[in-house]
């Protein structure tokens, strides 16, 4: 039974109702999170098993991001007109639905289109998650609820390599999509005796013509920059073309929003200045440290030789730290505001990320994995608190609205981090001869006993440079990112006044 109670104004302690909307949230969210780095892990066994070059398999981590960006626009308007626990329900049966299906694939276009379907569901896990967990804590403690939902960003390129390389290896490529079914039907149940009753307000008629914009839009933007890497250029008419034709239609939806009352993303949130600057910094911030991100476990399979179970363990001090000082920045954020710890938190990612800018082919393990933990722990001071500053000044009914923007930011920025560390590092590989040797044959490309010993150790040391000299380029932006940081709210966040004729909803609990 529901019963219908207002956060305590004055506590800053989550309650248990508060508590177990947030375990909910998490356990859908981890699946949307984890899916992605869990299928990045298994792309070679993809090449094998369906005899596809890597640019075919690479569509299934493509289309997934793809169906991500497609659907987050109008998860705000849906969340609004439908209720946030029945799309909720919704999105998980489509995940499942899109899990169960990848793991029956017999070929890998149709891997490619499961996939995508898949990412339609997981799509709206995330903005309706960070819903759901705001309107139900109250804008006074957005920093505690928005450390606990970090904790499944952090998991997912942590356990993923972890879970996916063990899945493979123990058992099948298939079992990393089947794994979901368990947690899946965990979420469901739990959701449904859980999440609060809905009580949508639909106000406002969807926006068309704005989804016709938007939703293409940026799904031809991400795919023209997704395919950078493949085609080494950002010149390239594969990658022109598509992000020319989205920016345009971008463009397009932002003089559309402008001019319309209730528009599908609403620009007006803009106005926010907490909100405008947590979208700068975030977004310089997501190209720097999620692209460097990607290629950690690169650099311990291609130089280091290590295999997928241990590429992923040696990573597990990022999420030690991160896991040390997020509850903290989570509730300093709520008492003392963003500014300062996003600030401390650059400073450590920057502290962590210096020794990969120096990194070789012999490089000390421990230098290596304490600067995973420093940077760990300057992420878990930077991007729960980044989010809050936008989340914590926006009235109940902006809510929807606020986290799909943000996610959307998110993901584009994360696409463009990936796209543009991937070009990097591939052109530093292709100026030496010897790093080209080496990759093709770390890749499975070239047979090892085909290219002379001398070659193979030139070829190691040269390709470990390549990662040193795009982790430079990482360090750079990092640092970038502290001017717009500087910004940041450096006290507590007040609570925003509802607009004319909103009333404060109550949140009802469990």
């Amino acid at each position: 039974m529901s019963v219908a109670v207002q956060p305590d104004a004055e506590s800053d302690k989550l309650d248990p109702g508060v508590l177990k909307v947030a375990g909910v949230v998490v356990l859908g969210v981890i699946m949307s999170i984890l899916d992605v780095t869990v299928v990045s892990v298994a792309l070679p066994t993809f090449q094998r098993d369906f005899d596809a070059s890597y640019a075919t398999v690479a569509w299934t981590m493509t289309a997934y991001t793809l169906a991500l960006a497609t659907v987050i626009p109008i998860t705000g308007w849906a969340a609004d007109r439908f209720g946030t626990k029945r799309l909720y329900l919704l999105s998980v049966v489509l995940f499942l639905g899109g899990s169960v299906l990848c793991s029956m694939a017999w070929d890998i276009g149709p891997l490619i289109v499961f996939r995508a379907l898949q990412g339609l569901g997981g799509g709206m896990l995330m903005p309706l998650g960070m819903t759901i967990m705001t309107r139900a804590a109250g804008p006074h403690r957005v920093g505690r609820v928005m450390a606990v939902l970090g904790v499944p960003m952090l998991l997912g390129p942590i356990g993923g390599p972890i879970l996916g390389g063990w899945l493979i290896e123990a058992v099948s490529w298939h079992w990393i999509f089947l794994i979901n079914v368990p947690i899946g039907v965990v979420a469901f149940v739990l959701a449904l005796r859980v999440l609060p009753k809905d009580e949508p307000h639909p106000s406002e008629s969807f926006d068309f013509l704005g989804m016709l914009l938007l939703s293409p839009g940026l799904a031809l933007f991400l795919y023209g920059v997704s395919s950078i890497p493949e085609a080494g250029t950002v010149a390239a008419a594969k990658v022109l073309v598509p992000a020319i034709v989205g920016l345009g239609l971008i463009v397009a939806f932002v003089f559309h929003a402008l001019r319309k009352d209730h528009p599908l993303i609403d620009l007006g949130l803009f106005k926010n200045r907490n909100l405008t600057i947590s979208v700068i910094t975030m977004t310089l911030f997501t190209v720097a440290f999620m692209g460097a991100m990607l290629l950690l476990p690169s650099y311990f399979l291609q130089v280091r030789g290590e295999g997928t179970l241990n590429a992923g363990l040696l990573l597990a001090p990022q999420g030690i730290g991160a896991m040390l000082t997020m509850p903290i920045a989570g509730r300093l954020t709520d008492r003392i505001g963003p500014g300062k710890l996003v600030l401390g938190g650059m400073v450590l990612i920057a502290l962590g990320l210096a020794p990969f800018t120096q990194i070789t082919a012999g490089s000390s393990y421990p230098l290596l994995l304490g600067g995973l933990f420093v940077m760990g722990m300057g992420m878990g001071m930077t991007m729960m608190p980044m989010m809050s500053a936008a989340m914590a000044s926006l009235t109940h009914a902006q809510v929807a609205r606020g986290s799909t923007m943000m996610n959307i930011v998110q993901q584009t920025a994360g696409s463009i981090g990936t796209a543009v560390m991937s070009v990097i590092l591939t052109n530093r590989v292709l100026e030496s001869q010897a790093a080209t040797a080496y990759s093709a044959v770390t890749q499975g490309q070239v047979p090892r006993d085909q290219v002379p010993p001398e070659v193979l150790v030139q070829g190691q040391s040269a390709l470990a440079d390549a990662f040193g000299q795009t982790y430079v380029i990482a360090l750079v932006l990092i640092v970038l990112c502290v001017v717009p940081a500087l910004l940041l709210p450096r006290k507590r966040i007040e609570a925003a006044t509802p607009e004319s004729g909103e009333v404060p909803v109550p949140v009802p609990m469990h």
